[in-house]
């Protein structure tokens, strides 16, 4: 006890000194003298005096304390995110989709790539307006079953996901398409950091290309049938860090944690409003 009331002396003597030294600059006695003019300054002041020593000593403490904190947390705070992901399955259009964002051609005859296609720019749609518009880093995944754990590289910074779906050839990959969803929908950093996705219906401009209600409707009934079969601690459950919808109701993908929406694109005609708002609304500029 004897020890701690003397560093409480010897603290309260530093105090008391450091506060003299500050109160006898003179830019701060030429304050004071201001200050104390003004009627509500001289009532604190009179306040003030009535207050123990040893309680405005611990004021002071928390304030600097606090002070402290909020100038570490600012520093530490990282920037939000610019990252957009384009994924989905192979032939889906994700890299034409690419080219339209980033110079406005389809850049046809393309091939499936093997590594990620990505890149920080303006939207082609954005350029020369005068108004301060935001880059954006666009990573075009390849959709190859063999290199789907590149998408792990890169889903911890994103700030939204556009998933591509084939709206021509959508039943004959109905299976495949709802696998690849459902694990990135399971992705811990995803579901954690409520990363917002969006379903991108690519090829409507072919006339027998399926519309964005019929293939949400399917993908919802297609993943309410794996979550089924998953929901057994099974070698298919472990590589997913979370499961999906709500216990004893049909999937939708309104019970996601995160934010998922549906929309059409044409990456052929350079149709591609949905992705392009899609982008701005999780990118701001």
């Amino acid at each position: 006890m004897e020890g701690i009331e003397q560093w409480k002396s010897e603290a309260e003597q530093r105090i008391q000194q450091g506060i003299e030294y500050v109160l006898q600059l003179p830019a701060i006695q030429q304050g004071i003298e201001y200050a104390s003019q003004i009627p509500a300054v001289q009532k604190g002041i009179e306040y003030g005096r009535q207050i123990p020593p040893v309680q405005l000593y611990s004021a002071a403490a928390v304030l600097v304390f606090t002070t402290l904190l909020l100038i570490l947390v600012r520093l530490l705070r990282r920037p939000k995110s610019n990252t957009i992901v384009l994924s989905g399955l192979s032939g889906s259009g994700k890299t034409i989709l690419f080219y339209q964002l980033r110079d406005g051609s389809s850049h046809q005859g393309t091939v499936t790539s093997m590594e990620p296609n990505e890149g920080t720019f303006i939207l082609h749609s954005e350029a020369g307006k005068e108004r301060k518009v935001k880059p954006v880093h666009i990573v075009d995944v390849p959709g190859h079953p063999r290199l789907l754990p590149k998408l792990d590289e890169f889903l911890p910074e994103a700030a939204g996901i556009v998933f591509v779906v084939d709206a021509l050839e959508f039943l004959p990959n109905l299976r495949g398409v709802s696998e690849y969803l459902y694990d990135i929908l399971t992705k811990a950093s995803v579901v954690k950091k409520k990363v917002p996705v969006l379903i991108c219906c690519n090829k409507t401009e072919k006339v027998t290309a399926h519309t964005k209600d019929f293939i949400c409707k399917q993908l919802e009934k297609e993943i309410d049938k794996l979550r089924t079969s998953r929901s057994a601690v099974s070698d298919a459950d472990v590589a997913n860090d979370h499961t999906l919808g709500t216990p004893g109701k049909a999937f939708s993908f309104s019970q996601c944690t995160n934010k998922v929406s549906v929309g059409e694109a044409s990456g052929l005609t350079g149709k591609i409003a949905d992705v392009e708002q899609f982008i701005r609304d999780n990118v701001k500029p």
